[in-house]
């Protein structure tokens, strides 16, 4: 407002209070804990009459690797479809870096990286051909372009093959491939589905020595989905789904240590009455899974030598160890680590 006082001229400014807090509350809005995680709260899906998920809930972290772990069939593979956009959010919530999955979709998807399990290059195009075209996608192009392909293939150890055809490169090197070009556009989410599948133990684990160190370097969230124990073992922290049920979420030795001691495991040309009797004669619980007697116990090293002495006859083969992911599973759901009919494509 413009007013003149005794020949002055003086400016008073009046402020409509609710158009102040909505640009400070949308036009400048300050970071919060959201706009660096994955945050998945009672999200269910069904198929028909089929339940995929059911009430499932996690968070997930920039720098940080997070594996969701379980058999085919547990739940891994409607999960990924809805975290990348291919399937809506049905019931729960999903935020991705503070963008709501079920109206933000567009926001998030420049976002994402996502590898896919089954290959996503085109064979018959060189390895920076794969490359360049993708980044057309995303609108790069000329030095950015070429500089983004550059340190990429020198980081994934690929650059010596820009110019070989994706058809003659290992199943190691193609996977290497695949996460370089989801990574072109620097996304801050990278989603991976069974990204070891098909590899040999060696190509395993220099991929997730990649990804630890992309998960620091580029400050990004990777989360993949795997029934490989190997995989879920190497991840900050595991998810354990079974029958759309998150049963499980933590560190993994965190996890292991939810099992009391050693695990036995034994085979016998009878193993109900075998462990019976083991059962009474050591008060111990016993547990039959995957046609084998399975037993926990501390100090497994001197139960293996009392009950070989005790039962010498009826028992054919027995080992023992530390607890694994698997064994976990098995302690919270009851059953075997195996793949269940699929009811999820």
């Amino acid at each position: 407002m413009l007013r003149s006082e005794n020949g002055r001229q003086e400016v008073s400014l009046v402020v409509d209070t609710e158009v102040l807090h909505s640009i400070t509350t949308e036009g400048f809005r300050q970071p919060t804990v959201s706009d660096s995680r994955i945050e998945v709260e009672n999200l269910s899906h069904a198929y028909q009459k089929r339940q995929a998920l059911d009430n499932v809930s996690f968070d997930v972290s920039c720098g940080e690797i997070f594996g969701l772990l379980g058999p085919n069939g547990s739940g891994k593979t409607t999960l990924f479809r809805i975290l990348s956009t291919l399937m809506p959010v049905t019931s729960g919530t999903v935020r991705i870096l503070g963008h709501d999955l079920a109206t933000e979709v567009k926001a998030i998807r420049n976002l994402l990286g996502v590898v896919f399990q089954h290959p996503g290059l085109d064979a018959k195009l060189t390895v920076v051909e794969n490359l360049r075209h993708h980044g057309h996608l995303y609108g790069l192009a000329g030095k950015t372009l070429h500089h983004r392909i550059s340190e990429l293939l020198e980081r994934f150890g690929v650059a010596d093959r820009a110019k070989e055809r994706v058809e003659i490169l290992s199943g190691g090197l193609k996977r290497r491939v695949e996460i370089a070009k989801a990574l072109l556009h620097s996304p801050r989410v990278l989603l991976l589905d069974e990204p070891t599948s098909g590899l040999d133990v060696t190509a395993r684990r220099q991929l997730s020595d990649y990804l630890g160190t992309i998960a620091q370097t580029e400050d990004i969230l990777v989360l993949l989905t795997t029934h490989l124990l190997d995989d879920a073992e190497a991840c900050d922290r595991v998810g354990i789904l079974d029958a759309g049920r998150l049963v499980a979420l933590g560190n993994p030795d965190a996890l292991k240590a939810q099992v009391a001691g050693d695990v036995i495991l034994i085979e016998s040309t009878d193993n109900e009455t075998l462990g019976t009797a083991i059962a009474e004669r050591f008060r111990v619980s016993t547990v039959f899974t995957d046609n084998q007697l399975r037993i926990e116990c501390k100090r497994g090293h001197e139960f293996v030598r009392d009950v070989v002495a005790t039962f010498p006859d009826e028992i054919q083969t027995i080992r023992f160890g530390k607890p694994t992911l698997e064994d976990v599973f098995i302690k919270l759901t009851g059953n075997p680590f195996v793949e269940k009919k699929d009811t999820e494509n």
